[in-house]
C-alpha cells in the first residue's frame, strides 16, 4: 500500500454517522441500475445493506472510476473547467443557472442519507446518532422530506468564515437543496438543477442555507425563474417548507429551529451569491488554504490539490470497505408526531 493511500485511511476518520421496509426497499432499488438521462454521467455502486449502518453508496464517472461526488462532480453543468474546478462563466443567464445536484434523500422518504464528508470519496450513508441510524419524524400533514433533499457539490459552508447577512459561521456541510420537481428522484442521483432563492435556516448557531431549486427536466421547469414563481404556481409550499424546518427536531425534544431574516425566502440573486461564496471556500478547502478539520478531501481530479490520489488509490480505498449484507435492520414504525400550532 502506498505512503498516500495509508496516510489517506489514517485521515479518513469520523464516521459521521431501521426504517420501515418500503423506504429500505427505495434506497436498495435507487443505487442506479436502470438508465436515467441525468444519470448518464455518473452511476453508483452500493457496498453493505440499505438500512444498515455499513451501507454505502459509491460513485463512478463515465469511464467507471471511482470518483468523490463532494470534490469531482462539476458545481456547474458544461462549463469549461480548470483542473476540475469550473473556472468560465456561461454566457447565457439560463446556462449561468444550471447546476448539479446530488440526491440524497428522495421525496417521502425518512432515512436521512447524507454525503459522508468524513469519509475517503465520501459516499453516500445514512447518518448515525448515539449508535442509531437516523430518521426523519413524520409531522403531521407532512411524511418524511417534503422534497428530494440534497447537496450541491463543490461547495462548502466554512465553520471558521462568519457569513455577513446572518452573522453566523457556516455548518461544515456542502450547501443543502430542497428540489420542488414533481417527479421523486433516486438516492444517489444526479441532476441538474436551476436555482430559484434560498432560506437561512440557524442550527445551533450555524448557517445552514436551504436553497430552494426546481430540476430542469421537470415539466414545468420552463414557469419557473425565481422565488416569487414557487409563490405564484406551488401556492403553500415555501411556508410548508418553513414550517418543516421550524419544527423537525421538534419530536427529538429540541426546541423549533429558528431563521435569518425572520423566516423569509431570498431570491435568486441572493441565492446565487451564497452558491458562489461557498464554491470559493470549497476551492480553498481543496487547495489546503484553509482548515478543513475532520473534513476528506480526497479526490481523483482536482489535479492540483495536495489532496488527489490515482484511480488505483481510489479503487483500493472502496474496496477496502465491507460489502457485508449482514440481516441488521431496523423496524422503526412509521409514527406520526402531531404537534400543536
Amino acid at each position: 500500500m502506498s505512503a498516500l493511500l495509508q496516510l489517506v485511511l489514517r485521515t479518513g476518520r469520523g464516521w459521521r454517522g431501521g426504517a420501515p421496509a418500503s423506504a429500505c426497499l427505495q434506497l436498495a432499488t435507487s443505487a442506479g441500475t436502470r438508465p436515467r438521462r441525468a444519470m448518464a454521467q455518473y452511476h453508483t455502486e452500493e457496498r453493505g445493506r440499505p438500512c444498515s449502518h455499513n451501507y454505502r453508496l459509491f460513485f463512478k464517472n463515465e469511464t467507471g472510476h471511482y470518483i468523490s461526488p463532494f470534490h469531482d462532480i462539476p458545481l456547474k453543468v458544461n462549463s469549461k473547467e480548470e483542473n476540475g474546478v469550473p473556472t468560465k462563466k456561461a454566457q447565457t443567464d439560463e446556462n449561468e443557472n444550471l447546476f448539479n445536484m446530488i440526491v440524497e434523500i428522495p421525496r417521502w422518504t425518512n432515512a436521512k442519507m447524507e454525503i459522508a464528508t468524513e469519509e475517503p470519496l465520501n459516499p453516500i450513508k445514512q447518518y448515525v446518532k448515539d449508535g442509531k441510524l437516523r430518521y426523519v419524524a413524520n409531522i403531521f400533514p407532512y411524511k418524511g422530506y417534503i422534497w428530494n433533499y440534497g447537496t450541491l457539490p463543490q461547495t462548502w459552508e466554512d465553520p471558521h468564515q462568519k457569513d455577513k447577512s446572518t452573522n453566523c459561521c457556516g455548518d461544515n456541510d456542502p450547501i443543502d437543496v430542497c428540489e420542488i420537481g414533481s417527479k421523486i428522484a433516486s438516492c444517489g442521483e444526479v441532476i441538474q438543477v436551476k436555482i430559484l432563492g434560498i432560506l437561512a435556516l440557524i442550527d445551533e448557531g450555524e448557517t445552514d442555507w436551504k436553497l430552494i431549486a426546481i430540476n430542469v427536466n421537470d415539466p414545468e421547469a420552463s414557469k419557473f425563474h425565481d422565488i416569487d414563481d414557487v409563490k405564484k404556481f406551488k401556492p403553500g409550499y415555501l411556508e410548508a417548507t418553513l414550517n418543516w424546518f421550524r419544527l423537525y427536531k421538534v419530536p427529538d425534544g429540541k426546541p423549533e429551529n429558528r431563521f435569518a431574516f425572520n423566516g423569509e425566502f431570498k431570491n435568486k440573486a441572493f441565492a446565487l451569491e451564497v452558491v458562489k461564496s461557498t464554491h470559493q471556500c470549497w476551492k480553498a478547502l481543496l487547495m489546503k488554504k484553509c482548515n478543513g478539520r475532520t473534513i476528506n478531501c480526497t479526490n481523483v481530479q482536482i489535479s492540483d490539490s495536495p489532496f488527489r490520489c490515482t484511480q488505483e488509490e481510489a479503487r483500493s480505498l472502496v474496496e477496502s470497505v465491507s460489502s457485508s449484507l449482514n440481516k441488521e435492520s431496523n423496524n422503526e414504525e412509521q409514527v406520526w408526531h402531531f404537534l400543536d400550532k
